[in-house]
């Protein structure tokens, strides 16, 4: 499978216990995913929000009502017996919650149970077998049962055994869900190294927010649906992610308007260079403004193009927000007229900034932003949020991952802001990064 093509292919899954009875429940909604070569999803929700039918689905476990489920360019609806018994045995590994150990057999007669069912001679298996365990810490414990294992060493058998037959994809269940908290990071670190290391493709179903920041990719589902994807890693193809955000397409968006389109995504070709001003004034006005007329909006807009065309200043355009639509103003009353005009002009001394002095703009930014919202943080926090801003102005992260940086909780390297302040900032500082873009 090459890297630009999809591995799995989910489209329009749904998923109907008892349909049309009584007790009928619709766990999946018209579920479209596609997952590529050597990524780490989480799939991630509430408990019955319909993500442990989502990875069974994908296992070939769970036959979806309607919709269709393709890994490695095989349809599983088209699956004969024997394709998804080798589906099972070397195109995934499954890791569960409750380890499923079985109790009369030893460590190492666990972890080769696939490859017994292969018909690998028992020579070949227990040293396969063996150097899994090795890789894992608990060579030590092959010849022990599950009952005298603990819960973490339990986990790592069952790793070992998704292994075993070296599968492309690995399948984990709330894999961390019966762990003390040592245990579940060991686990978390061996899944994140698997993907890191051995470029295998994690799909990890959890309920707990704490381990989101492992993944690639975050699959928000609720009440059976998608909705929400956050990155926090881009590893899908380039050309996959331009034909996504770069709707035009007659050329290739440079890197620091690629990354602004990820917020911005209605920007077509046409828009760059002075067409991109429109654009610039579009998402300024709606990012400012609260509810506002149509015909309101739509003659501010006119003047705030104008204003970024340099056709006059600040002082000339607030004038105009004021004047009656007869006189080709806005029609807004002083007061709305000043306010707007007194936010427009702040983010462009901060455009300013970034444009003359880019070095020393994260901490001018950082001033500004603290000044804006309202919040406080201490000299370290300081320093780390001028960190976070300086990658963002560099265009070493996006606008999602930014934004997780805020929210992120402090003890995992983030500000620990609330998710409205952090939308806020991170929104904010999108529209400067906008507005300072040229070609």
């Amino acid at each position: 499978m090459e890297k630009n093509q999809p591995i799995i292919k989910i489209q329009n899954l749904r998923v109907i216990y008892n349909q049309g009875k009584s007790n009928e429940v619709r766990s999946l909604e018209d579920v479209s995913l596609n997952i590529y070569p050597e990524e780490y999803i989480i799939i991630y929700g509430p408990s019955g929000c319909g993500k442990s039918t989502l990875l069974y689905s994908i296992a070939g476990l769970q036959m979806p009502t309607y919709g269709e489920v393709t890994i490695n360019e095989k349809k599983l609806s088209q699956m004969n017996s024997n394709d998804k018994v080798i589906l099972h045995q070397v195109g995934t590994g499954m890791i569960f919650q409750s380890f499923y150990l079985i109790p009369s057999l030893n460590v190492i007669d666990n972890v080769c149970i696939p490859k017994t069912f292969c018909g690998i001679k028992r020579k070949e298996r227990i040293e396969e077998g063996m150097k899994l365990l090795q890789r894992f810490s608990i060579s030590e414990q092959f010849k022990k049962f599950p009952s005298q294992l603990s819960g973490g060493q339990k986990q790592r058998v069952a790793i070992a055994r998704a292994l075993a037959n070296n599968p492309q994809v690995i399948l984990a269940d709330e894999p961390v869900g019966n762990l003390d908290s040592e245990s579940a990071s060991n686990v978390m670190r061996i899944l994140k190294d698997l993907n890191d290391i051995d470029k295998k493709t994690i799909i990890l179903v959890t309920h707990n927010p704490e381990f989101l920041h492992y993944a690639d990719r975050v699959i928000h589902i609720k009440d059976g649906r998608i909705i929400k994807e956050d990155v926090n890693v881009e590893k899908r193809p380039k050309e996959v992610i331009k034909k996504e955000l770069f709707v035009g397409g007659e050329t290739e968006p440079p890197k620091e308007l690629e990354i602004l389109m990820r917020t911005f995504k209605n920007l077509s070709s046409q828009q760059r260079g002075s067409l991109l001003i429109p654009f610039k004034a579009k998402q300024l006005l709606h990012h400012v403004l609260s509810q506002i007329t149509d015909e309101q909006l739509k003659s501010a807009e006119n003047l705030l193009t104008e204003f970024l065309f340099n056709n006059f200043g600040i002082e000339i355009f607030k004038k105009k927000l004021d004047a009656g639509f007869d006189k080709g103003g806005a029609n807004w009353n002083k007061q709305r007229a000043k306010r707007f005009s007194r936010r427009v002009q702040a983010i462009f001394e901060q455009v300013a900034i970034l444009k003359k002095d880019p070095e020393m703009a994260p901490s001018y930014l950082a001033d500004y932003l603290i000044n804006t919202f309202g919040f406080k943080l201490d000299e370290s926090l300081r320093m780390r949020f001028e960190s976070f801003l300086r990658l963002r102005i560099n265009n070493k992260t996006d606008k999602a991952n930014f934004k997780k940086s805020l929210d992120a909780p402090v003890y995992l390297r983030g500000l620990g802001l609330n998710k409205n302040t952090a939308e806020k900032i991170a929104m904010e500082v999108e529209v400067i990064m906008l507005l300072n873009y040229s070609v």
